[in-house]
């Protein structure tokens, strides 16, 4: 390590931090924020909820025993310091690259990860167990859930608040409150806790009732007690409303400033030794400490590469002949749409620019809602909003609609509503890994009655799946497409309606059958185009639709060939593979089907090409199935 850090490198684990003075732990954060912004600037991550938490981590391992006592991180975007001084410093430039370490906690990569995340809203629930299980074991294990107030929006959250009011287990939950998720938060929510960290009045009461409760610690917990009665009837006086967390069951204390250090150990100090359930309300700021993040926070948190002097971010050079991400696609069709057929409104749980909605809800705010993080309300509001008339494009992320999977049957399908998922990051996502990757939309939407699956293969069947979609006599659908850009630059067409359920032949062929379903199919039809060089013939399909299939394709195909090749960018239990699968035999055909797609495992992180290969269906390993699979299995039925 350079000069610079003369106190980082000699942190390798907690222990060596508890030996600096508390006014050393100053010195560190600006060390801390520096190696973030020198290796993330060149090794792109989540970027500026690290910067925000700099002083709270330091606090939390400095006080507390690490790893016997657990620190359970919501989410994890914010868990890099976490990282860096539990003794991953070293390899902190392989985050989130191919082999290297996860860009999220993760309990087989250290002691210290205590419980690991990548979706929101999980750590209170986790926290909780963690106590409670502490408890029946009898081990005096001090358990903290560190959530933002972007992630305690989800009803996840309240749920575990809930429960844990009620139990008095001896659980700490920090609520890191910048005001920010990826987007900037939204909802009643946010205004509550507005009103705490903008009252001058409560804010200078607190702390004077923070300093007699330190004064009268030694006079006894009832002293203690009766002093904090105090302090909660003024707070609902000055609030005009009741402490929320209070009337659950929680002793709130706050709030706090989050990035003065030294403070903050006092706090958690203070904190360790009153029981029960507790939260202490931590203000801080996204991105703190390097400007460029702190005026530009939803850019800055996840930013690419980027010029760490200037704040430049380093894009890639973009030209009329670069495809368009599909997001994009998304967004500007959604807007062409909605300005054509006033019935449309945009949904999106709290991802309004990572889905690129944020086009829409520029042009129309009172037809588009971010609901905050809260996918289960996302989808049945979505059904409300159908339930009388309108046409709602809900865009959620393929892995975040796992989390709303109950809604999707009994509030959508079983009503047969007019609902459009547009699901976003479908199939391997990347870097992001295991928590992200969108593998089993394909099979866990499939087996549900009144969907209609759909998958574009490139940039203008998404726009015209979409076009589809809005007509008035189609029900209820979904359509994936991956993360990242398409393959057609001029894909701003006239729009077309597609026959549901009809997919389309991209080359034909005698030797082998290849069927695709989505973006994937573009990977695909290199693999053939190379095999019909060597001489085999490849009929090739994209099919468009995963259900209803077409079944004059699957005829064609099981009266004419002795072998298919089904190519996928999702889980192969019960994916599109195993509904060509299923309907060739159930109509008594023998065609040998080759499924390709992401095996029966969890997936790490790596480039989007890397993982194909991994998972044996890139460019090479569908040309050598396809190469093997003519030489095994010989050509067709003629």
């Amino acid at each position: 390590m350079g000069s610079d850090y003369k106190l980082l490198s000699g942190i390798n684990s907690p222990d060596d931090l508890k030996k600096l003075k508390p006014d050393d732990l100053e010195l560190l954060s600006v060390e801390l924020r520096q190696f973030i912004i020198d290796v993330v600037s060149n090794n792109p991550g989540h970027f500026g909820a690290s910067l925000g938490v700099v002083e709270l981590t330091l606090a939390l391992h400095y006080v507390f025993n690490t790893p016997y006592d657990r620190i359970i991180w919501d989410v994890g975007h914010q868990a890099y310091v976490h990282k860096i001084i539990t003794g991953r410093r070293d390899v902190f430039h392989t985050n989130r690259k191919y082999k290297g370490i996860s860009g999220f906690p993760k309990r087989d990569e250290s002691p210290y990860d205590a419980f690991g995340v990548g979706h929101s809203s999980t750590s209170i629930s986790a926290a909780l167990g963690m106590s409670i299980a502490s408890g029946l074991k009898m081990e005096p294990r001090q358990v903290v859930a560190v959530i933002g107030d972007g992630a305690l929006s989800a009803g996840m959250a309240f749920e575990g608040l809930n429960h844990g009011g009620s139990l008095k287990s001896n659980m700490l939950v920090i609520l890191n409150d910048n005001n920010i998720a990826i987007d900037p938060s939204v909802g009643a929510l946010k205004e509550y806790l507005l009103d705490f960290t903008t009252s001058k009045t409560y804010n200078k009461l607190k702390n004077e009732v923070w300093d007699l409760l330190g004064r009268f610690e030694k006079l006894g917990p009832r002293t203690r007690s009766v002093i904090q009665k105090i302090d909660n009837t003024v707070k609902s006086a000055l609030l005009h409303q009741s402490n929320m967390f209070e009337s659950m069951g929680f002793r709130y204390f706050g709030p706090v400033d989050g990035h003065d250090v030294v403070y903050l150990t006092k706090v958690l100090n203070d904190l360790k030794n009153i029981p029960g359930p507790k939260l202490l309300h931590c203000v801080t700021v996204k991105g703190k400490g390097y400007s460029p993040a702190e005026e530009n926070q939803t850019a800055f948190h996840a930013p690419g590469k980027f010029n760490k002097e200037t704040g430049e971010r380093i894009t890639a050079n973009i030209t009329s002949a670069t495809p368009p991400r599909y997001q994009d696609v998304f967004g500007e069709t959604l807007v062409e749409l909605a300005e054509q057929n006033k019935k449309i409104v945009g949904i999106t749980p709290a991802m309004a620019s990572g889905c690129s909605m944020n086009l829409m809800m520029e042009k129309m705010p009172n037809r588009t809602f971010d609901v905050g993080i809260a996918e289960q309300h996302a989808v049945t509001f979505s059904a409300g909003l159908a339930a009388e008339g309108l046409i709602p494009f809900c865009n959620i992320y393929s892995t975040f609609m796992q989390r709303a999977y109950d809604q999707v049957i009994h509030d959508v399908a079983l009503q047969n509503l007019h609902v459009i998922f547009c699901l976003d990051r479908g199939g391997l996502v990347g870097d992001d890994g295991a928590t992200h990757h969108g593998a089993y939309d394909i099979a866990y939407l499939r087996s549900i009655p009144n969907i209609t699956v759909a998958a574009p293969m490139n940039e203008e069947e998404l726009r015209n799946m979409m076009y589809t979609a809005q007509l008035e006599d189609i029900g209820t659908i979904s359509i994936r497409y991956p993360r990242g850009n398409g393959v057609m630059p001029n894909w701003r067409r006239p729009f077309q309606r597609i026959e549901i359920g009809k997919g389309q032949v991209i080359s034909e062929g005698s030797d082998i059958a290849l069927l695709t379903i989505g973006h994937i199919g573009n990977i695909a039809a290199n693999a053939a185009a190379q095999a019909n060089r060597e001489g085999i013939s490849v009929y090739h399909a994209d099919m468009r639709f995963v259900k209803p299939i077409d079944t004059g394709i699957l005829k064609h195909i099981g009266e004419n060939f002795n072998t298919v090749i089904t190519v996928e960018d999702g889980c192969l239990p019960g994916g599109f593979g195993s509904a060509v699968l299923e309907w060739l035999n159930d109509n008594g055909y023998p065609t040998r089907v080759i499924r390709l797609g992401i095996p029966d495992k969890f997936i790490e992180h790596g480039t989007q090409q890397q993982l194909y290969a991994d998972c044996g269906y890139d460019t090479e390993h569908i040309y050598q199935t396809i190469i093997s699979a003519a030489q095994k299995h010989g050509a067709n039925r003629g």
